[in-house]
């Protein structure tokens, strides 16, 4: 039985170009990746969000993380104050301000 299969013996042959490499290659551009399109869009996010924190006046119409709608009235340190309804005011944290909208969305 042993006749039929020919038996296979390993060959010493030169390692294969860069197949030392290789592994760190490919670690090296998994990184590059996620960094492009992961890590770097976050940061820019964080950094437009913080600006349009920083350009808050009263005045400005505004929504929370929460989906709270209303107008700013106050702005303080770490705190803002939205008006979302006729004489009802609310004192929220600054950093829960999501977006800006459009003046005269309120009232639409």
């Amino acid at each position: 039985m042993n006749g039929l299969i020919p038996e296979a013996y390993a060959q010493a042959g030169g390692a294969a170009p860069g197949g030392q490499l290789a592994p760190l290659l490919m670690m090296v551009l998994f990184i590059v990746i996620f960094y492009f399109l992961l890590i770097r869009p976050q940061q820019k996010k964080a950094k437009e969000h913080s600006a349009m924190l920083g350009k808050l006046a009263s005045g400005d119409e505004v929504v929370t993380a929460g989906g709270i709608v209303g107008k700013v009235t106050d702005v303080q340190e770490g705190f803002v104050t939205l008006e979302i309804a006729e004489g009802v005011r609310i004192k929220v944290q600054k950093f829960q301000v999501s977006s800006l909208v459009p003046k005269g969305t309120l009232k639409g």
